[in-house]
């Protein structure tokens, strides 16, 4: 049955945002389900039942598909919001079918396997460099300096922006992706708006050079794509994905690495192994990924009733997946406290499931396993040159900067 609110579960306070995970371990005892008032959501912190619910179509990442607020029992947003839902409801991360898989469909017809497998060269040599420059000052913040830089980069290459004109992503980035927090302050929300209409419109002006000069890059791919039945995507769906991309292409990627070189430095003993064998690599990102996942909670609506051991979640609620708890539950990973670089069966779900799994999973994982496996060769003697401080965010879980020093 379900259990009753657990006051420990606190995404505002910083001690509960600094290491979570024993909570989770509290959660789990508790039950399947949690009601959770302060955020009006049903927590789910189970591997089974979170790999289930990502799968279960009478669950979606919108509801307007099939109600509209009022139907649903929901409160419309406020419409100084306006430009950033219209930005993020045409992304596919936020729709379900059928617009989801026509556009998700005509998006892969762009973004192929070979796109991704053309840029691995641009990625290690990059990753050599970042990490070169870091070697010869001898040190500095592994997060601006090296887990930043790499992936903005990658993705703005690939969508053929002006190497000018990326100083301005990461801070678009950054402003919109404070919307998914849990009830984000007025301050959060108007910046998220601001940088959706400067986002929008750059890539509006960028969208409309491509169309008359087409290129070989991500967005020139945008405007060709196209199925057997003509359909194409709308220019609202080509900034969307534009914006989609950039943002899950490189919050992951950057959390990622800063997270998993900190959990690295807090286990010498796995860190040791993985400096004596590289061939570790693949399998030290997916444990690192799962240990400390960069994406703790994921959200989903109820389009019809389901019930979650005896208790039925109505029509018009919200669920919360904890993916962080997911990856830590002892029925899917032994010893899921423990950092095992070589662990084999890692069924982690940091990447989501079903349909909306990461359509950029296998780019962040070369990029991963560039950046590891450049700081490994060219900076073997990496160490910790200060404790780091934990952002204050808890949906995207990352460090406020990772201070190295290399001997």
């Amino acid at each position: 049955m379900a259990g009753t609110t657990d006051l420990t579960f606190d995404p505002w306070d910083p001690a509960f945002v600094a290491d979570p995970y024993p909570v989770y371990a509290k959660l789990r005892e508790r039950g399947r389900v949690i009601r959770y008032e302060p955020t009006d959501q049903w927590l789910v912190p189970h591997h089974a039942d979170v790999s289930a619910l990502l799968r279960d179509r009478r669950l979606g990442r919108t509801y307007q598909h099939r109600f509209s607020h009022e139907e649903f029992g929901r409160t419309p947003p406020p419409p100084e919001h306006e430009p950033f839902h219209v930005l993020n409801d045409h992304g596919m991360l936020d729709l379900e079918p059928p617009d989801h898989t026509r556009i998700r469909r005509l998006v892969s017809k762009a973004f192929t396997p070979r796109t991704v497998e053309r840029l691995k060269p641009y990625v290690h040599g990059l990753a050599n460099d970042l990490v070169a420059a870091l070697v010869r000052n001898g040190g500095g913040d592994l997060l601006t300096d090296v887990a930043e830089p790499l992936p903005v980069a990658v993705i703005a290459e690939m969508l053929g922006i002006p190497e000018a004109d990326r100083a301005q992503l990461r801070p678009w980035s950054a402003a919109i992706c404070g919307m998914y927090e849990l009830n984000p302050s007025q301050e959060t929300a108007a910046q998220a708006v601001r940088a959706s209409v400067e986002f929008s419109e750059y890539l509006r002006t960028l969208i409309a050079a491509r169309r008359k000069e087409p290129g070989e890059d991500l967005v020139s791919g945008l405007i060709a794509a196209h199925d057997e039945d003509d359909d194409r995507l709308t220019e609202q769906e080509m900034i969307s994905t534009a914006v989609l991309l950039l943002n899950a292409g490189h919050e992951a990627t950057v959390n990622a690495t800063v997270n998993g070189w900190w959990a690295l430095f807090r286990n010498p003993g796995q860190l040791a192994a993985l400096r004596a064998d590289h061939s570790l690599v693949p399998s030290a990102i997916e444990e690192l990924m799962r240990y400390d996942t960069p994406l703790q909670l994921f959200e989903r609506w109820v389009l019809d009733d389901i019930e979650i051991d005896g208790t039925v979640i109505p029509r018009g609620s919200e669920i919360a997946m904890l993916f962080g708890s997911a990856n830590h539950d002892p029925a899917v990973f032994a010893d899921p406290e423990r950092l095992d670089l070589t662990r084999a069966d890692n069924p982690h779900i940091s990447f989501s499931a079903g349909i909306h799994y990461c359509i950029g999973a296998p780019l962040a994982r070369i990029e991963l396993a560039a950046s590891m496996t450049a700081l490994l060769r060219q900076a073997p003697t990496l160490t910790l040159a200060a404790e780091p401080r934990r952002k204050p965010n808890f949906v995207i879980r990352g460090l406020e900067g990772l201070s190295v020093e290399v001997g």
